[in-house]
């Protein structure tokens, strides 16, 4: 067998001609370094949608609400992250956080919305 060097600690390892790393623990480390970047931009995207969610399900204590845009933002809203839109018949967009959504109108208020559960 071959001495082979492993990519992560730089220890030499016997092993088959395509192993790469001397442990688990070598390669793991090896791979979450790789991914960390893109890792940490969907953990941060997630996090402020769950926080936009909690905001809406605090504020929301019926199936619809009238709120203004000062409180939401008060709150930590960010209201350049949303997980789908919803455009009526009528034309109106409604933007959602999961199954909670939102529709601006007039005055710089919005309203809140909770999505039925589909069967």
């Amino acid at each position: 067998m071959e001495k082979r060097k492993c990519l992560e600690c730089d220890e030499t390892f016997n092993g088959r001609a395509d192993k790469k790393f001397c442990s688990d623990l070598c390669r793991n480390a090896h791979n979450n370094k790789l991914n960390s970047d893109q890792v940490n931009y969907v953990r941060n995207i997630n996090n402020i949608l769950r926080k936009n969610r909690r905001i809406i399900e605090d504020l929301l204590p019926d199936e619809t609400s009238t709120v203004s845009q000062q409180k939401l933002m008060d709150k930590g809203f960010n209201f350049n992250y949303f997980t789908n839109i919803t455009t009526t018949k009528a034309g109106k967009k409604y933007l959602f956080c999961y199954e909670y959504g939102y529709l601006a109108i007039e005055g710089n208020h919005y309203l809140l919305v909770k999505r039925k559960a589909e069967n």
